[in-house]
């Protein structure tokens, strides 16, 4: 459970944001990855109120989308939150500096699939986001050649690590970044929206 104003334990914890409309293993296979390769103590599954890079059509309701990241999350190494509803934040930097302030002892990470490497560019004030944590990257199907190779990835590419330095990753000092070769996991929300698969 997350403590409602924070705390001073010293703790490695991943984010993973996202509309989860709906959140589906997909997302729990990303934060397992996460959780055990960048030995994180937790991952929370942020559930954003509303993403400013998606239209709202089809965009299912808050409630919804919070209880379907519950459903795939343990509840103490994988966490659903409504942290950012809660704080009335709406671009992840805000957000960030945000739970850095109420959780001073806390060693963030930003985990992100490689399609949101790709539309990093397009986030609002994306280069003070980078300067805010650490982040990790993982694959994601047809996705991952294009987004090493994009904008971000080039732009960041003196701040990339191997690896091999995962493990310690929530330590550096950002900019700082690693790619994670992992297994993919092919589920997806707009396939299940339209009906093509099932939330396994």
């Amino acid at each position: 459970m997350l403590p409602r104003f924070g705390d001073r334990r010293r703790t490695r914890v991943g984010i993973l944001g996202g509309s989860f409309n709906p959140a589906h293993m997909g997302h729990r296979h990303v934060a397992e990855v996460a959780r055990r390769r960048l030995r994180l103590d937790q991952v929370w599954l942020l559930v954003s109120p509303g993403n400013v890079l998606k239209p709202s059509d089809g965009m299912g309701d808050f409630r919804d989308r919070l209880a379907s990241a519950r459903v795939i999350a343990d509840g103490r190494r994988i966490v659903a939150t409504a942290i950012e509803a809660v704080l009335g934040t709406r671009y992840s930097i805000d957000t960030l500096r945000r739970l850095r302030r109420i959780f001073p002892r806390v060693e963030f990470v930003w985990v992100m699939g490689a399609d949101i490497l790709e539309q990093l560019p397009r986030w609002g004030r994306w280069r003070a986001f980078v300067d805010c944590a650490p982040f990790v990257v993982l694959p994601r199907p047809s996705f991952t050649y294009r987004a090493l190779g994009g904008a971000a990835a080039r732009s960041l590419r003196a701040a990339r690590l191997p690896a091999s330095a995962a493990p310690v990753l929530a330590r550096h000092k950002p900019p700082a970044w690693v790619f994670l070769p992992s297994p993919q996991h092919n589920a997806s929300a707009s396939a299940i929206r339209a009906g093509k698969g099932v939330v396994p």
